[in-house]
Formats: C-alpha cells, sequence, structure tokens
C-alpha cells in the first residue's frame, strides 16, 4: 500500500506540467486554426491573429513552476498533499487552457469581421487566463504546507 501512495505522489508531481501541457496544445491548435483561416481572408493583422493564438500556452508555463514548487523527497506523509495538489491544479490548468483557446478562436473571429472589436473581443480569453492564475496561486501557497520527506 505504500508503494502505491508514493507512486500517487509521483503522479502529482509532474501532472500540473503535464496536464498543462495538453491543455495548451490544445487551446494553440483550436485557435491557431482561427488564426490561420483569418489570414486566408483578409490582407492585414497577421501578427495580431498569431499573438492571440498562442495566449493559451502560458498553462504549461504555470504547470512547470507549479511542479517545481511540489518537487522534494516523496514518501508516505506527503505523497498525497503533492498527488491532490498536482492532479487538481493541473486539471485546472488543462481547462483554462482549451476554454481560453476556444475563446481566442472566437476573438480571431469576430476581429476579422469587425477590426475595431480586436481589443474587446479578447477580454472573455482574459478572465479565462485569471482562473488560471488563480490555481496557479492556490497551489503555490497550499504547496508550502506539505511537510519535507523525512531523510
Amino acid at each position: 500500500m505504500a508503494d502505491l501512495v508514493i507512486i500517487l505522489g509521483w503522479i502529482g508531481l509532474y501532472a500540473p506540467m503535464a496536464l498543462g501541457a495538453v491543455g495548451s496544445i490544445v487551446g494553440c491548435a483550436v485557435s491557431g486554426q482561427a488564426a490561420i483561416g483569418a489570414m486566408l481572408d483578409t490582407e492585414s493583422g497577421y501578427g495580431r491573429y498569431v499573438g492571440v493564438s498562442a495566449m493559451p500556452s502560458s498553462q504549461v508555463i504555470y504547470g512547470i513552476v507549479i511542479m517545481f514548487t511540489l518537487n522534494r523527497p516523496i514518501d508516505v506523509e506527503n505523497a498525497a498533499g503533492i498527488f491532490a495538489i498536482g492532479v487538481l491544479a493541473g486539471l485546472a490548468l488543462l481547462f483554462s487552457a482549451v476554454y481560453q483557446g476556444q475563446c481566442c478562436a472566437s476573438a480571431i473571429h469576430a476581429a476579422k469581421a469587425k477590426p475595431e472589436i480586436f481589443g474587446l473581443s479578447i477580454a472573455p480569453a482574459a478572465i479565462v487566463e485569471g482562473f488560471a492564475v488563480f490555481a496557479f496561486i492556490f497551489a503555490l501557497v497550499i504547496s508550502a504546507g506539505i511537510p519535507q520527506a523525512a531523510v
């Protein structure tokens, strides 16, 4: 049983980075496809479309920082805490990246048809980013309470 708990701790250690990366991949792919479609239909604004399509990539950076914050020797005492924080923060990063990608795709479509609303159109994507930041900060704060493994 102790081995299973330690394995879960290792999963929790790498979950924020892995799940954040999966979400960023999906989010950037969705918004990137919208950006390419917009480039075919317009004669300008290419840089804005590409920039907005990269917004979901920030979740993998948050996941890497959380992973390094959780990084410590894993034992039975701290494995459950590392698992819970890592997996839950990773899932929050995954979903926020996917939905942010969808918001970015919508913003690109809207800006393509009506360029003067570009700034307003990315506001929903920024709001979704805020939820990723909340998960990131909570994971950092809560991880400070996880005990270090006895050496």
